[in-house]
């Protein structure tokens, strides 16, 4: 392997040194404003010590590039205003339990689209400015990138989901989603991103219950008593709907009820009502939204009307 000149050594530091710091990759604008020439780039390349990642982009190291390299790599050939968008820029901020496929970068209409195989690379109507985080990779803020997840996830399901941990795990308040929700004028999934919104705030509870038994009397099903108090052995408590004859209680979770302060406080009331020879079904405030045959069937099948009562 052929020795370094002493020369080129201040920009070959300097290069390294600023890879260090974005997953072993530089973009080729980077190593030129560094004093590294595009001869000493294929120099490097060709001995294998370097690779080229698409045509912006070059790792300072030849074994596999991770996944901050990568996000670094997608930002690179997007361009100068191109940033991580959607469930990609939420991973790069510490979203966790979430998988992306394709590393999804925005681009503003009209700026010119570098074609990647690699890389989801995208004009958007949506692009601010404004929206990007100014530290780290290039990337929009959660609760702008939680929306769009949801705008773009491939299923309602996922929408919801990707909404649901960007509160749970602190990238963001439901009231900054909620912002940012409202600045969506036109999408299919709009309306359905309002109502997890909605549901993330902790809205109008009793609203929703009431909407639940209207739904279930539509349905064929006897309506519950509401909001009944009962007294346990670890307290008092309230429950949302109570068929007595039955012995069947329907607890709607709202999202507060994932969180780790409400966790041991539900299982403590759900236990002294089995104890005390009640049957007691959960139902998640999202599953109504998303799968409603489903849960007001199983609340069909516990009451012994049929589990697709309509």
């Amino acid at each position: 392997m052929p020795a370094v000149p002493p020369r080129d050594l201040p920009a070959l530091v300097a290069a390294r040194r600023l890879a260090a710091g974005q997953g072993g990759v530089v973009s080729r604008r980077q190593l030129y404003a560094a004093g590294v020439t595009r001869w000493q780039v294929r120099g490097q390349v060709r001995s294998g010590r370097w690779q080229l990642v698409g045509d912006q982009s070059v790792c300072l190291h030849n074994t596999a590039l991770g996944d901050e390299g990568h996000r670094w790599a997608a930002v690179f050939q997007g361009g100068p205003r191109a940033c991580l968008d959607g469930a990609s820029a939420l991973v790069a901020g510490g979203l966790q339990r979430y998988d992306v496929d394709r590393v999804r970068v925005s681009v503003p209409r009209g700026a010119r689209v570098r074609r990647s195989r690699r890389y989801d690379i995208r004009q958007t109507r949506r692009w601010d400015a404004a929206d990007v985080v100014g530290t780290g990779v290039p990337r929009t803020r959660p609760a702008v990138a939680a929306v769009r997840a949801a705008l773009w996830a491939a299923t309602d399901r996922q929408a919801a989901y990707v909404l649901t941990l960007t509160v749970q795990q602190g990238l963001a308040t439901a009231p900054q989603v909620g912002v940012e929700a409202l600045r969506v004028r036109r999408d299919r999934r709009r309306v359905l991103v309002q109502q997890v919104v909605h549901e993330l705030l902790e809205g109008a509870r009793t609203l929703d219950e009431a909407a639940i038994v209207r739904e279930l009397v539509r349905r064929g099903l006897p309506a519950p008593a509401r909001q009944v108090v009962r007294r346990g052995r670890n307290g008092r408590y309230v429950l949302d709907l109570y068929w007595p004859e039955h012995g069947l209680v329907v607890e709607v979770d709202g999202i507060q009820h994932a969180w780790v302060d409400h966790v041991v406080g539900d299982a403590v009331r759900h236990n002294d009502l089995v104890l005390a020879g009640d049957r007691v079904l959960r139902v998640p405030m999202l599953g109504l939204r998303l799968e409603p045959d489903t849960f007001y069937g199983q609340i069909g099948e516990a009451l012994g009307v049929g589990r697709h009562a309509e």
